[in-house]
């Protein structure tokens, strides 16, 4: 019996929950063992998928090279391994490769693996790496010498994401989470010391923020921050000064964000202070304060600033309007600016991991529903841009033979939802072909339209693919984003219905073979729509879904539930509470016809907890009047992210796949 509010819930299920208990694990392996009684029929379709996926992936293959500092540095795969290579030349790529980093040798002998960061020191002699062997994201920190290829005695565990060097190539920073997996302290490592003996840098004691450490792209500063879902704080460091107090740059406002970036004597600030859709600001080193700041480039109408990439003498700035994320130029010295042209009407494009502060040129990747990803090196002076490496797609791909095209649907409150759609060329739009419509509308995160090899295999099966641009993400501004949290979340699944709607109406598909998909937040969606119209869909996947919503909420001791208040709001209000209730997934599982339904969960998960897609399961299978399966696939090795390796991510699709096309057969 659960209770607040003077309201009673019965949670017949909340036994779930206790993860040592043997019989929970015999319960999800249970489970396991009969999705894959019900799945058996799909093996060979599993398989014949599987191998499709494979044969369009060039599985030997090597990343466009970066030259920085003397050294070509690039990663590459091999055909059989699941795992990256890190590697680099040195002056020129005909010169003998040096491997950094095999993510196969580190892998092996472990169910899961992967790389949290990889360092690189200022003088390019040593590199810093974190390693997950469970999913939990609580990774091992190692060092190792790059001239002889062994690693330090240095080891340092649990920490999480987040890290940078000091200049002088010894002092490192990293991030350490408390027990709900939020990180919050920043600690001092001095290479050859013990870790007993590393100094605390700085603690984050407020439960709503999350402590990170970076450097900037100058290597001149150590930047660290603290943000929560609507507000953040700054304070840095001299890079050669690593034992410094950090400064702080302007104190914490609610509902106030920024983050800093160094060039030459200032700071650059992007900033929603005064600015919905954020603005650029300046301020020099020596007086970095909010008093200080200068405008640099203002708030635009339908322009949302979401980044910058800063150079010398340019600044990349990435804004969102009409739903695209585009690339826009910035001249520091002249103050112009100019959009980067693309070549189609309706692409992703953002930049990739070029750390030369001082070069003219930039590297951005680019993609759309019909364009595999390419890496573009492009010169800010002369606006001349060179194609790199295009990722090849085996089998013959042709883009001619498949169509984009950008919907719009029109909401329950009549706003205008965005659509982004591809299908091969021929199909009939007379409501026969299958569909999958893909959403998550959460965090002011977008779901850009990017190109996927593993699609094709639905898409060359006559499969319209869409996404749903819903309330609740970033894709259309601020706006957007805060019309689809809070009070307002129920935006979120009403906008994805009227896409739903509107594919039907269009002629792409039919409730009976329209198809649903989505991962943790995105998970959520999928649960509450099914709720509202089960009958609108022919099946559905949720992967690690935040289905139990209110429950976690409630619960100030699971992993993030603090820090997520500013995103979904602290039932502990009573209006929070109620608006809560009347959408979270699980409460309002209710006696009806449900859809197919494949589910999946970590057990190592520290973000969705398995046990919420397990109760959700449960009581499905309890109220559901249909008789279509409801299947729960739990890894019990990992955790959010799934499967480690690349060939089991591949399977893992394949299964998700064979499962839909199932369900939509006509």
């Amino acid at each position: 019996m659960l209770a607040a509010h003077g309201d009673r819930r019965v949670d017949p299920y909340y036994w779930l929950r206790e993860k040592d208990n043997p019989e929970v694990i015999a319960y999800l392996e249970a489970e396991n063992s009969y999705a894959d009684a019900v799945l058996a029929p799909t093996l060979a379709l599993q398989e014949t998928i599987y191998r499709e996926i494979v044969g369009r992936v060039q599985e030997t293959d090597t990343s466009a090279p970066t030259l920085y500092e003397g050294w070509w540095t690039y990663t590459r795969t091999v055909e059989g391994l699941d795992y990256e290579i890190y590697c680099r030349r040195h002056r020129t790529m005909e010169a003998p490769e040096e491997v950094l980093l095999d993510g196969n040798e580190l892998a092996k002998g472990h169910e899961y693996f992967d790389l949290g960061y990889v360092e690189r020191s200022l003088d390019d002699k040593l590199l810093a790496y974190a390693v997950d062997l469970d999913g939990s994201e609580r990774h091992e920190l190692r060092f190792r010498d790059l001239a002889t290829g062994a690693d330090l005695d240095d080891v340092i565990r649990g920490v999480y994401y987040g890290s940078a060097w000091s200049a002088d190539s010894r002092t490192f920073f990293y991030v350490m989470p408390d027990v709900a997996v939020r990180p919050y302290q920043v600690w001092r490592h001095v290479l050859g010391t013990p870790a007993k003996d590393d100094v605390l840098v700085m603690q984050e004691d407020d439960e709503r923020f999350e402590l990170s450490v970076e450097q900037t792209k100058s290597e001149r500063y150590v930047i660290f921050t603290s943000t929560s879902q609507v507000t953040s704080e700054s304070r840095f460091i001299r890079s050669d000064q690593p034992e410094a107090e950090p400064e702080l740059v302007e104190a914490r406002r609610h509902g106030i964000e920024y983050n800093i970036d160094h060039q030459g004597d200032r700071f650059l600030i992007l900033t929603n202070d005064g600015a919905r859709n954020f603005r650029l600001m300046a301020a020099p080193v020596s007086s970095p304060g909010r008093a200080s700041w200068e405008e640099v480039v203002p708030e635009r109408a339908g322009v949302r600033l979401n980044f910058t990439d800063v150079h010398i003498d340019h600044v990349v700035l990435g804004e969102r309007s009409e739903g695209l994320q585009l690339l826009e130029v910035l001249d520091s010295n002249t103050g112009d600016l100019h959009v980067v042209t693309q070549p189609d009407p309706a692409y992703t494009a953002f930049p990739g991991s070029d750390p030369n502060y001082d070069s003219p040129v930039m590297r951005f990747y680019y993609t759309s529903l019909t364009v595999p990803f390419s890496a573009v090196d492009y010169d800010m002076r002369t606006r001349d841009r060179t194609v790199v490496k295009e990722q090849p797609v085996r089998g013959g791909y042709d883009r001619a033979n498949y169509v984009t095209e950008r919907l719009w649907a029109v909401a329950k409150d009549g706003v205008r939802v965005p659509m982004a759609i591809v299908y091969r060329r021929g199909i009939r739009r007379d409501g026969s072909s299958p569909a999958l419509l893909n959403g998550y509308g959460a965090y002011e995160l977008s779901s850009d339209p990017m190109f996927d090899p593993a699609r094709l295999t639905m898409l060359d099966r006559g499969f319209v693919f869409a996404i749903a641009h819903v309330r609740g993400g970033g894709e259309m501004g601020r706006e957007w984003y805060e019309d689809g949290k809070f009070l307002h979340k129920t935006n979120t699944f009403t906008d994805f219905i009227a896409c739903a709607e509107q594919l039907v109406e269009l002629g792409y598909t039919n409730p009976r073979r329209l198809a649903i998909r989505g991962r943790s937040a995105g998970g959520l969606l999928i649960g509450a729509v099914l709720n509202m119209r089960p009958d609108l869909f022919a099946c559905a996947v949720a992967q690690v879904p935040f289905v139990d919503a209110l429950t976690t909420m409630l619960d100030d001791k699971l992993p993030l539930t603090v820090n997520e208040f500013d995103e979904w709001g602290n039932p502990a209000d009573a209006d929070f509470y109620r608006y809560m209730k009347a959408y979270s997934p699980y409460d309002n599982v209710r006696a009806a016809a449900y859809p197919a339904l494949l589910v999946t969960a970590g057990l190592n998960d520290p973000r969705v907890s398995y046990w919420e897609p397990a109760k959700w399961v449960a009581k499905l299978r309890s109220l559901n009047h249909g008789d279509r399966a409801v299947l729960l696939k739990t890894e019990m090795g990992s955790g959010h992210s799934g499967p480690s390796g690349r060939y089991d991510s591949w399977r893992e699709e394949a299964l998700i796949t064979a499962f839909v096309l199932d369900q939509v057969a006509s």
